[in-house]
């Protein structure tokens, strides 16, 4: 069987159990922080944030794809516009503008 007596000195078990102590103060101190309300609080913000962010950003690219290919329905490589779309979208408009009017008319009168 082994020897299982300890060798060491009262100073070394002394000093191992100062040791001990000090991590398990250092660990119950860092398990405080972690389950401290604020700390929990901050941690989902943080987390909500990053997900605003990510998808706001998942978002902007959406849209920018977007207005780039009506852009480009509506102007051309040179940049110059088109005006064969661009006046019957207009003509649209106010054609639509023109009977919203006229039908907000009729209902007052």
């Amino acid at each position: 069987m082994a020897d299982t007596a300890d060798t060491r000195t009262p100073a070394e078990i002394e000093a191992d159990i100062r040791r001990r102590r000090e991590t398990l103060a250092e660990t119950l101190d860092e398990i405080g922080v972690r389950v401290h309300p604020k700390t929990i609080v901050g941690d989902a913000r943080a987390k909500v944030a990053s997900h605003v962010d990510h998808t706001l950003g998942r978002a902007y690219v959406q849209v920018n794809r977007v207005v780039s290919e009506v852009r480009g329905q509506f102007v051309d490589e040179a940049g110059a516009p088109r005006l064969e779309r661009i006046v019957p979208v207009a003509l649209l408009a106010v054609g639509v503008v023109g009977l919203l009017a006229v039908g907000g008319r009729k209902r007052r009168g």
